[in-house]
């Protein structure tokens, strides 16, 4: 009795928790209705269609979704897999004299696969991880005289696979010949000719036997199996051996996504293209761009004419809307959406309207709200309309749109309650006019927030499900909008801000989190209405300047999207989290990719140059490649020769551009007497490290912002300096002993009484020892260079050797 009890229960907070919450009564009759239904629990090999069970008379079942949609579709068919799968089945009730309908339990079956032994290679580790793998024995080696072969002259074939011959040569070294035809034994075969239909469009199929057979319906599917073989050979020591066997594999979730915020800290257009190469190596199928934003009046003296504001599109319709700091050009955004195409990324623009708009009520001051700050634009002024429309007609209109994507995000969060209708009124008048260029609307919730009588249309409208006090997500499916899941207590970053997450809880988000998980309320597996996540990136105190640059961002974003990957592709269906974080180090950014500044080596000194040869070759086991000097000078020690930087010997070029968290430098100065003003030691694109700032004190600069040492390098004579260096900050040793150590300070707002942190981190330029105009003279001897930051002891002994 107790146990029909407790079933009834569990019924009935499900059918309580469906999109329709039908009184008490009406429930427990569900519920009753529902215990009569059998479902086969495992479904056998060659059956095509799932088995509608009988239902009682006056009832119908209506499959909504399943979890394993490339398994079993909504349609109830098929596709056998290569082993066997659990499928969670999501029905509606439906109750056919008055159309109430109500969320059926989860309904779990087993799906026999095509082979029921478990044999050969264990399934190969890849991000994310293959859905379904069926081991071979042995491996295929990859040579120079493999080919890329595709079957046809469809040229979405012919652009993967010129993608796969690229990306090969930079990470694998190998240039092979690209062409129609068929395979040969040690070929790569591309195909479009996969039976299997339950492939869908991000789905793939992968036969590795004397050659490798790649299958799929559509080009992000084929895109997606060419980043798994890239994953493969990336973790081979030779980069050039493949593990046989076959895979079906295909995403749990269509959306997988991050956001970032370049309105209130610029990311250049080149870290924008590189990250869409990063993501696609992941498989993330979106990337959504906030392009405009505002800073906090706090830490403007509460003055808005003082606000940092940016709109980081080029503008002609309103030339001075776009950011002077930092902006793109309609050309390089075109660009960039044209390669994450070629990537299978799918960029997401947004344009946040009708708060966080400062950038656009300066256009016209007019239009911003006197009564919530000007970063709210007045719903009542119809010049707000007028100048919105024709802000997103300059992006939307005409053969040749700005925003070429199917895709565009019109931001509506955080305004103002109080004005719940007419914020309402204003967002479905901009969903209805960005459908109207034939794009889909998306926006962040907020309905619940502006809670009111005023319709927002919900069809073809996808909302980010973010604060569920915001949006209640059970509400928002009632309604009829589709969500994505990006709560903000789990996947928000906002960089040393002191409040969300620093960095992600990944351990926790690994073993805990998926996307049908929206802040306090998970629905079912299957539920359609939860097209996928995303985490997002908000850079809130940038523009107060807290030293955030794009590598600290980096930091933070690389390994969540390595976590966050697996979770929306795979869901729960993963190895446990310390093997995945022991395994996942071992796959980086991508081929050609490395905005970490990761320097790979087991002997954790990667680089090491004593001068003694006139050639500068590496000393260290790695051998990189010899320092580059147009007419190299050699000083004198007491235990061999030194390198001597002068006004007509500049720089050596170096075999590394930098070296990312965490890492120490150590080497041996004496700086010339006569040096005036500011000299170089190192340099990059990134960054420099300077042997004398404006005040002769050593320091470093990058991306605008500046920090000093309260040290000076005296003339004359040998010191020893090390530095090292982490995401937490920069330390200077001088001599073996620690000198200074910046860890972050706390900036001080005395008219607001606001603090802030601001971050004193770097990553070490390496491209460049000295500078071409401004470079440090004098000698420099023992240059070394790790891959880990030494202990104390360990650089107050490393430069014992007498120079």
């Amino acid at each position: 009795m107790r146990r029909k009890q407790a079933l009834l229960a569990i019924l009935l907070s499900f059918f309580y928790a469906g999109t329709t919450v039908a009184q008490s009564v009406d429930s427990l009759e569900f519920a009753k209705i529902s215990k009569q239904i059998s479902f086969s629990d495992t479904i056998k090999k060659g059956i095509v269609s799932f088995p509608v069970p009988k239902v009682p008379e006056g009832y119908e079942l209506i499959l909504k979704g399943t979890d394993r949609l490339h398994v079993i579709n909504k349609k109830g068919k098929i596709f056998t897999p290569l082993q066997g799968v659990e499928v969670d089945l999501y029905y509606h009730l439906l109750r056919l004299k008055d159309q109430q309908q109500l969320d059926m339990p989860p309904v779990r079956v087993h799906v026999e696969g095509s082979f029921n032994e478990m044999k050969g290679n264990p399934r190969p580790f890849v991000i994310p991880a293959l859905r379904e793998w069926h081991g071979g024995t042995g491996s295929l080696k990859l040579t120079k005289n493999s080919r890329i072969v595709f079957s046809d002259t469809d040229p979405r074939l012919i652009e993967v696979a010129a993608l796969l011959k690229k990306d090969l040569l930079i990470s694998s070294g190998l240039d092979l010949k690209v062409n129609r035809g068929k395979p040969g034994a040690g070929d790569i075969f591309l195909a479009f000719n996969a039976k299997d239909e339950g492939l869908g469009e991000e789905g793939y199929l992968m036969e590795i036997n004397d050659h490798v057979r790649l299958n799929a319906f559509h080009k992000r599917g084929m895109i997606w199996a060419t980043r798994t073989i890239l994953q493969l050979l990336e973790q081979d020591p030779s980069n050039h051996s493949l593990p046989k066997g076959q895979s079906r594999d295909y995403p749990k979730y269509e959306v997988r996504g991050l956001v970032l915020d370049v309105a209130r800290k610029f990311f250049t257009m080149d870290f924008l293209r590189n990250y869409v190469k990063m993501m696609s190596y992941y498989k993330m199928s979106e990337f959504h761009i906030h392009l405009n934003d505002n800073g906090f009046p706090i830490y403007f003296n509460n003055n808005w004419d003082q606000v940092y504001a940016a709109f980081r599109l080029e503008s002609s319709t309103y030339p001075q809307l776009t950011s002077k700091d930092g902006h793109y050009t309609k050309k390089e955004f075109i660009a960039l959406q044209q390669l994450a195409e070629e990537y299978g990324v799918s960029i997401i623009p947004e344009i946040d309207v009708p708060a966080h708009s400062l950038a656009i009520s300066r256009i016209l001051p007019e239009i911003g709200s006197k009564k919530y700050g000007m970063d709210h634009l007045d719903l009542y002024h119809p010049k707000t309309y007028e100048i919105v429309s024709n802000i997103f007609k300059e992006y939307l209109q005409g053969p040749n749109p700005v925003f070429t994507g199917k895709v565009m995000h019109i931001g509506t969060d955080e305004y103002d309650k109080k004005e719940a209708e007419k914020f309402r009124y204003f967002t479905d008048y901009f969903i209805r006019y960005v459908q109207g260029f034939g794009k889909e609307a998306r926006v962040w919730g907020a309905l619940t927030h502006a809670k009111g009588n005023t319709p927002v249309t919900a069809n073809n409208v996808t909302m980010n499900a973010w604060y569920n006090g915001y949006a209640e997500p059970l509400e928002m499916k009632k309604q009829g909008y589709q969500l994505i899941s990006t709560p903000d207590g789990s996947l928000y970053i906002v960089p040393a801000a002191g409040y969300y997450y620093d960095y992600l809880n990944l351990k926790n988000l690994y073993r805990k989190w998926e996307p049908v998980n929206v802040g306090k309320v998970t629905f079912q597996a299957g539920d359609p209405v939860i097209r996928g996540g995303m985490f997002a990136v908000w850079n809130d105190k940038s523009p107060a300047g807290n030293g955030i640059s794009e590598q600290d961002v980096h930091d933070r974003v690389f390994p969540a999207m390595q976590v966050l990957a697996q979770k929306m592709w795979a869901g729960t269906d993963s190895i446990p989290y310390t093997q995945f974080q022991a395994k996942s180090k071992e796959i980086k950014e991508g081929p050609g990719l490395n905005i970490a500044g990761f320097v790979k080596g087991r002997d954790s000194l990667v680089l090491h140059y004593d001068f003694n040869s006139s050639e500068i070759n590496d000393r260290s086991v790695y051998k990189r490649g010899k320092a580059v000097l147009s007419s190299p000078r050699a000083g004198k020690g007491k235990s061999g020769k030194t390198l001597v930087l002068s006004a007509s010997n500049r720089f050596v070029q170096l075999p590394l551009k930098e070296i990312g968290y965490n890492y120490t430098i150590s080497l041996r100065l004496k700086s010339d007497a006569d040096q005036k003003g500011e000299k170089v030691l190192f340099s990059s694109p990134h960054a420099v490290f300077k042997s004398a700032d404006r005040d002769n004190k050593l320091a470093f600069s990058r991306e605008g912002y500046d920090y000093q040492f309260d040290y000076q390098l005296p003339a004359g004579v040998w010191t020893e300096v090390a530095i090292t260096g982490t995401n937490k900050g920069t330390s200077l040793f001088v001599n073996g002993k620690l000198k200074e150590k910046k860890t972050g300070k706390e900036v001080l707002y005395p008219e607001t009484k606001a603090k802030m942190f601001k971050v004193e981190t770097l990553v070490f330029p390496l491209q460049m020892l000295g500078d071409r105009n401004r470079a440090f003279q004098g000698e420099i001897d023992d240059l070394k260079v790790f891959n880990k930051v030494l202990s104390d002891q360990e650089i107050e002994i490393i430069n014992q050797k007498p120079i």
